[in-house]
């Protein structure tokens, strides 16, 4: 009795030990060297997971992985997609991994006042999108970064980067500020780009979008530079001043040559910029120049104005630039 009394302690310590000893291998940390991703196909079963898994180095043995699963985990089947496999990552959080769908993100950025020729260049540059697409119309996407998984089309990430503007368009025009100047969603879009591209000051847009209605009421040119680059670059940088012969064309976008809105948008203007536009602020400004620090010095009166263009223009030959 004895005797087995002390093999039954061994047996134990044993079996503790053992328990231990999976558990430790179990929830420590995995032999990844590096980072990895794994394709897991539709249809896949953990059996195939683990097989590549074991291939890649992230787990030392697939099939002692699919016992301590099925001992220290459930059977929630494991989700197709394209994982992100971080190196030293345990076998638990592996298999809450490939259970949970926590699948590899990948981004593409539009930036607020992106013209649509540079968003197809970066939608056609996204690495692992599949499929052609068209340069989207201008005005048509929402600024913002958009999650895809790898063998999305771009087309479908497009899609939704258009049905985020309409969607938030029609919210923010729901909420518009009685009496202001634009009619419409359109007008309020193609307005919204022009204030887009005049201001990188944030806290400015409300005043330039302020500005710029006070003038549509009066019947005055915008008078705004940016649209008079856009029909010659489409919304990329010019690079160069702006020629008499450009400030003379009349194009449909020129806002010197013809008074009110252009034709359309000029970029795909941000939330920001629209709400400012349905939101301007209320001001009797009627004009603003540069200030040389990237914001603006507004005027009431163009005696104002032609003073304080005076002061930039000083500014600018003192830089070198004229």
């Amino acid at each position: 009795m004895r005797k087995f009394g002390c093999f039954g302690v061994l047996l134990i310590l044993a079996l503790v030990g053992a328990a231990f000893w999976a558990a430790q291998l179990w929830g420590g940390p995995g032999p990844g060297a590096r980072n990895s991703t794994l394709m897991v196909a539709q249809g896949s079963t953990l059996t195939t997971a683990a097989r590549e898994l074991e291939k890649q180095g992230a787990i030392r043995d697939a099939d002692l992985f699919l016992w301590m699963a099925r001992v220290f985990g459930d059977d929630t089947p494991i989700q197709a997609g394209e994982y992100r496999v971080p190196a030293k990552i345990s076998q638990s959080d592996l298999l809450k991994m490939l259970q949970g769908g926590r699948t590899l993100q990948r981004f593409v950025m539009i930036p607020e006042g992106m013209p649509s020729i540079m968003v197809h260049e970066r939608l056609m540059a996204a690495e692992q999108l599949e499929g052609e697409v068209e340069v989207p119309v201008e005005g048509t996407v929402l600024p913002d970064s958009y999650a895809y998984n790898r063998g999305d089309t771009r087309q479908a990430v497009l899609d939704r980067m258009q049905n985020a503007m309409l969607d938030y368009l029609s919210k923010a025009w729901a909420k518009r500020k009685p009496g202001i100047a634009v009619a419409n969603e359109r007008e309020a879009l193609i307005l919204a780009s022009i204030v887009e591209k005049e201001t990188g000051k944030p806290e400015e847009r409300r005043m330039v979008a302020g500005v710029y209605s006070n003038r549509l009421k009066r019947g005055m040119p915008l008078q705004a530079d940016p649209t008079v680059i856009y029909p010659v670059t489409k919304g990329k940088p010019l690079g160069r001043r702006i020629l008499r012969s450009e400030l003379q064309d009349k194009n449909g976008y020129n806002t010197y040559a013809s008074a009110g809105l252009p034709i359309g948008p000029i970029a795909n203007p941000g939330r920001a910029s629209i709400d400012a536009v349905l939101n301007p602020e209320q001001t009797s400004a009627l004009y603003f120049v540069a200030d040389g620090t990237g914001g603006h010095i507004f005027a009431d009166t163009l005696e104002q104005h032609n003073a304080n263009v005076q002061k930039w223009y000083a500014l600018r030959r003192a830089r070198g630039e004229m």
